[in-house]
């Protein structure tokens, strides 16, 4: 964790990233140990029961075996493998843009009686280890009435395996999926640890929820991020949408589906932050996400008449497609808590204030107005609910309650429930654009007696525009989860009951 305020976000990512394919082989989770090296990616993010699912595997072991086990309440082991010959294959330079192109290893047959889930592939061999996941989706026999789509382009964003990432620079403006995720090692703890970007984090956002809903008896249907634009039907069954933890990149397909099922009266729940930021296009056949970022002038379709393809913020005015208009927050008006130097831990850190206690959603909690929620005391990388990256809106006050202007897209219908503290570092770079949207949307459409705060918020809240769509702006929601904050527990509990009638 950076301990200085002078740590800026793109700090930290260079420093996680520092020493290119050196610090993908140290990172893979006890992947290489002395001389032996043992690397795995799958030839897809999701299959169906029934299908076959490819493994690519490079090693320097003799043999080694694989095992899949599900993640749910309990880990269940669902297919191990015989012992298999390994192979050394080379890692080409491009790998972490065009790929690995290492041979099928093995392929595993996915049972017709496979529930839908995330599954996790460990390899061992040589005496190390090594993990990769996947995810089955559901099947319209399944009839779960809940869809928790992964942030899997995201995690692939960050992914420096190889060497570089969509962080690495401009120059890089594009990422393979046929290599090697690097892989958080497991909790050893519930919600200990310290969360890494650079890693893919299922463990830290999704296995939280994963195993809180189950144990709480809710089934849930799983896809990547990716299905919901290449799959035309898939949400047409089910009646509640999720994004957990860091669901940053999106593809205009992924968006168009999405909206188009909520406005037809499906539901979406975004417990998640810094959602929807990015827009990302696919190429060669899904296996490659592309986006250049703030310099989209070097993007193809720039300047072009398919400029709506535009890889860069979803707030840009290039794109005039906020990511509020769909959430109903947006990072602009939100930033860090308790990160990178910003909202020091204290008193209310990590903690968010409830406007209105009388909303359904905080029915059974207990809660009043001005009142505090989200504090977790259980050991955890935050000290709360609202955190890493939080959104919000822009807001105005009237009576002591806030409001939405409507300005930067959220719809003014919107009901802001509850707000948690956040802000940018001054020092960070990164952010720079967004203060300057909020200049550029202040002075398009001028608001009399508005006073634009210098900070932001992760806002908590609650609109309809055919169906029901709940933000709560913050990654961190699945930490209460995992810690057993029963007033969490039971926001959650609301939104699945009142959302999937």
């Amino acid at each position: 964790m950076p301990d200085s305020a002078r740590t800026t976000r793109r700090d930290f990512l260079e420093t996680s990233l520092a020493g290119g394919a050196a610090a993908w082989s140290t990172a893979q989770a006890t992947a290489v140990a002395g001389t032996t090296s043992l690397a795995v990616y799958a030839g897809a993010m999701s299959c169906l029961p029934g299908e076959s699912l490819a493994f690519h595997v490079s090693t320097t072991a003799p043999r080694y075996t694989a095992t899949i086990t599900r993640v749910g309440a309990e880990p269940n082991v669902v297919w191990t493998s015989e012992p298999l010959a390994g192979a050394r294959h080379p890692t080409p330079p491009d790998a972490s843009t065009h790929g690995c192109r290492w041979p099928v290893a093995f392929r595993v047959p996915i049972g017709r009686e496979w529930r839908s889930g995330v599954y996790v592939a460990r390899l061992d061999g040589g005496g190390v280890s090594t993990e990769t996941f996947f995810i089955v989706r559901g099947t319209a026999a399944t009839r779960s009435p809940i869809l928790f789509q992964l942030a899997t382009n995201t995690y692939q964003a960050y992914n420096g395996w190889g060497g570089t990432s969509l962080y690495s620079g401009p120059k890089f403006p594009r990422v393979s999926f046929d290599r090697p995720f690097i892989i958080e090692p497991p909790r050893t703890g519930r919600v200990d640890g310290f969360y890494n970007p650079n890693h893919a984090c299922f463990r830290t956002w999704d296995e939280p929820l994963i195993r809180w809903a189950e144990q709480s008896g809710y089934e849930i249907d799983y896809c990547a991020n990716l299905d919901l634009e290449a799959a035309p039907d898939l949400l047409a069954r089910y009646r509640l949408v999720l994004s957990v933890g860091h669901d940053e990149y999106w593809t205009a397909g992924m968006r168009d589906r999405l909206e188009d099922f909520i406005a037809k009266g499906g539901n979406a729940a975004f417990l998640s932050g810094n959602s929807v930021c990015w827009q990302t296009r696919v190429e060669d056949d899904g296996r490659t996400l592309v986006c250049h970022k703030l310099a989209h002038e070097t993007d193809p379709v720039f300047g072009t008449k398919d400029e709506r393809r535009l890889t860069t913020l979803w707030s840009s005015p290039l794109l005039a497609r906020p990511e509020n208009r769909l959430t109903g927050v947006g990072f602009p008006y939100g930033g860090y808590n308790g990160f990178f130097g910003v909202t020091p831990a204290g008193p209310g850190a990590g903690e968010y204030t409830v406007h209105r206690p009388e909303h359904w959603l905080f029915a059974g909690t207990g809660l009043e107005r001005g009142e505090a929620f989200g504090r977790i005391t259980s050991p955890c990388p935050q000290p709360g609910i609202a955190g890493y990256e939080c959104d919000g809106c822009e807001m105005i006050w009237r009576d002591g309650l806030p409001f939405p202007t409507g300005r930067d897209g959220t719809p003014e219908t919107m009901e802001i429930l509850a707000t948690a503290p956040a802000r940018w570092s001054d020092q960070d770079g990164t952010v720079e654009w967004a203060a300057d949207l909020r200049r550029k949307i202040a002075a398009a459409r001028p608001l009399a007696d508005l006073a634009i705060a210098a900070d932001g918020a992760a806002v908590f809240g609650i609109f309809q525009r055919g169906g029901t769509v709940v933000t709560t702006g913050s990654c961190g929601w699945s930490y209460g989860l995992a810690a057993g904050n029963h007033v969490v527990d039971r926001i959650v509990r609301n939104l699945f009951d009142r959302l999937t009638v």
